[in-house]
């Protein structure tokens, strides 16, 4: 490592301390140029891709420095952390469901707790018990409860965690009577659940990773392994493995009966590989369900030898169909609920009814029938928001969760035999939602398509073109965005800012054409839907290009860093939160590789490199140009999308930023890509980009 070069950032932080405006580190640049097609691409900051590194940690500090001190610095972020912790401050209670033992289950947050603490009862409303609360394992909130899974008579059950906000996950069982926890221990899953059989399950693992490099090395090679109950690890046996392709993954799924077991495959296309295993007849063998992995298929229910299958393999807004398990081949199937005009979202099975949810222009609509599909009819909903059901097949119980965008999520219990709905549990905040309201608009992006878009205010709000907006989009993987509360956006909302949320092809809105037309080479028609928006939001008097700050994570952190850098005119600030920014190289890291269906890769053709050049927001900056104020977040246990992206964006854009708003990164240490994130690390890390996004679209706090 090179002291002289460590001491300089120091020194160059520091000098941020006694000015008024943010003065970056300067960063090393090297020599590196890769080679595509004939194309020679340079990649200066190569080097901060190794995470382990001194000289990484080094620019790493310096630039948390000097973001630290700006942020701090305005006068607003201290009353808006006050104020976000106080609105998240409220009771918030999950959908309650009944085991085979009898009990009911439903997770709980009395308000400010990091980790939702997962509550046993005998029956609804009665005395709840403390089954696993997940802030007990650390003591700052950074160890997350992944999922659990009963054994078949509710037994024990397995839990897994992650720790900082990793991908890895650590299995743990415990007995539910006495709540003490057995001697065994799984460490180095990766995207797995917890698959009983008999006296053990299966999960899904990677190998031990490089010491060191734990959250950059690209995952191959995922195994099926099964764990018998009081035995170790390291006796585990590998159940299944396809080393021919190591990029895919597989993950074992048993009902709960135990009388079949399910195997996915999928990493090698958009969709998915589905296996089914009867497991009442020794000897047998898994079948192949599905054709190929171009379309989506995943078992709801399954009833005797029936098996019913949500897919969109014949039904591009999908279907539910029934298979046998003694002909389980797609070409048996026979559909229960066909192809309609909207996206079949989800599927619950309550007592002897089927209860359908629909994605309609982006929200949810929910329909009753039989079991076998007859007899259709429309549940009423509280309002324009998302819902989701949970019940049993045979039994006579259903609950479902309800939001919007002024809605904290309320939980309803529903009357399958009048199908009258009534309010289980409704949380308390400190937010007057009668005073503010959601419209849904559509606008033409700049092809013609026709792209909604939903928008919240306060009422009475003028179109006078000053109003400040918050702009958010995702669009990719057939992810829908539906209507959903957030307390941490009620104050920019509550000092005047209008928050609109976009629902861009690349999606599932509207089924699998949607999402095809913003993937591969038709991925720039995401970042024209989302620029659209901005231009109807400036059209129709809402708001000016001063106005308007663009935010998203992830994909969504994509979709910010190439508008951009396409559109560095339009926008005020911009947000890119755990980015992919580096579309040339993304594959090469964890997971990455996982994401090529949606993206192509830079290595598959000329035209697809082209494709990717075009847009890729790290190769797009450009040196003279004026950027919009941007901080850019990421975090030290990323492993989804690695910081790296963000650490050679933000590199570059303060090397090419030619005007006079900020270009800061902030690197959050203990946290990954966000599932899991402690209560009180997201409180701090929205104050932090409330306060850029107030101070750099001129917003006065509380005035």
């Amino acid at each position: 490592m090179n002291k002289t070069f460590t001491l300089l950032l120091v020194m160059t932080a520091a000098l941020t301390l006694d000015s008024c405006a943010p003065r970056l580190p300067q960063t090393r640049k090297d020599d590196t140029v890769d080679s595509y097609f004939g194309q020679e691409v340079a990649d200066p900051y190569r080097w901060l891709e190794d995470d382990n590194s001194e000289e990484t940690a080094a620019w790493v500090a310096a630039q948390n420095r000097v973001t630290e001190h700006y942020l701090k610095r305005i006068p607003c972020r201290t009353p808006l952390l006050k104020r976000l912790t106080e609105l998240s401050n409220y009771e918030k209670i999950g959908v309650p469901t009944r085991r085979k033992n009898g009990k009911w289950y439903f997770y709980r947050n009395d308000g400010l707790q990091n980790q939702s603490v997962l509550y046993e009862m005998d029956a609804p409303g009665s005395e709840a018990r403390v089954l696993l609360d997940p802030n007990a394992l650390s003591d700052d909130g950074t160890v997350a409860l992944k999922g659990t899974w009963f054994n078949k008579d509710c037994s024990l059950m397995a839990y897994a965690i992650s720790r900082s906000g990793s991908d890895w996950q650590e299995f743990y069982v415990m007995d539910v009577k006495t709540g003490a926890l057995l001697p065994d221990h799984i460490e180095w899953a990766k995207f797995s659940g917890a698959a009983w059989q008999g006296d053990g399950f299966y999960y899904s693992a990677y190998g031990i990773p490089e010491q060191g490099h734990e959250f950059s090395v690209k995952n191959e090679g995922h195994k099926v392994f099964y764990h018998k109950i009081g035995t170790p690890q390291s006796e585990d046996k590998v159940f299944f493995e396809n080393p021919a392709e190591p990029m895919r993954f597989y993950l074992l799924y048993t009902n709960e009966e135990q009388t079949m077991a399910f195997l996915f495959e999928d990493g090698a296309d958009v969709g998915n590989n589905l296996y089914v295993k009867d497991l009442r007849v020794e000897g047998s063998r898994f079948v192949q369900m599905t054709p190929d992995m171009k379309h989506n298929c995943s078992p709801v229910e399954t009833d005797g030898d029936t098996i019913y299958l949500l897919t969109n393999l014949d039904a591009p807004m999908n279907r539910l169909v029934a298979a046998d398990v003694h002909r389980p081949q797609s070409v048996h199937w026979k559909d229960v609920l066909p192809e309609g005009e909207s996206v079949l979202d989800e599927v619950c099975f309550a007592g002897d009814r089927i209860i359908a949810t629909y994605n309609k222009d982006a929200a949810t609509h929910a329909y009753v029938c039989g079991r076998d599909g007859k007899d259709l009819r429309e549940l009423a909903l509280p309002g324009l928001g998302s819902a989701g059901f949970n019940g049993s097949i045979g039994e006579d119980w259903c609950y479902y969760a309800y939001t919007s965008f002024t809605t904290p999520g309320t939980i309803y219990s529903l009357d399958l035999a009048s199908l009258e709905s009534s309010v289980y549990t409704a949380p308390k905040l400190a937010f007057d939602s009668d005073a503010f309201v959601s419209e849904q608009l559509f606008f033409a992006s700049k092809d013609g398509t026709r792209i909604p878009m939903f928008i919240t205010y306060r009422k009475g709000l003028e179109r006078n073109g000053k109003n400040p907006v918050y702009l958010y989009g995702y669009g990719g993987f057939n992810i829908s965005l539906g209507p959903g509360f957030s307390a941490m956006r009620l104050p920019f909302l509550e000092n005047g800012g209008i928050y609109a949320q976009v629902n861009l092809r690349g999606g599932g809105e509207y089924g699998e054409a949607w999402h095809l037309a913003g993937t591969k080479c038709n991925k720039q028609n995401v970042f024209d839907d989302f620029i659209g928006a901005a231009e109807f939001l400036i059209a129709e008097g809402y708001t000016n290009k001063d106005k308007i700050a663009i935010v998203g994570g992830s994909n969504g952190g994509l979709l910010v860093g190439a508008c951009m850098t396409q559109r560095p005119d339009l926008f005020a600030v911009a947000v890119p939160e755990v980015g992919v920014m580096d579309m040339l190289r993304y594959h090469k890291f964890t997971i990455g590789w996982n994401w090529a269906p949606d993206y192509g890769t830079s290595e598959d053709s000329p035209e697809m490199f082209a494709c990717l050049r075009a847009y890729s927001p790290l190769h797009n900056l450009k040196p003279g140009v004026s950027y919009p104020a941007t901080l850019v977040t990421t975090a030290d246990h990323d492993d989804r999308v690695v910081p790296a992206h963000s650490f050679k964006f933000a590199a570059t854009l303060q090397e090419c930023n030619a005007g006079p708003a900020p270009a800061l990164i902030r690197i959050d240490t203990k946290a990954g890509h966000g599932g899991g994130k402690p209560l009180s690390k997201v409180l701090e890390e929205q104050a932090d980009i409330y306060a850029f996004i107030f101070s750099n679209l001129g917003m006065k706090f509380g005035e």
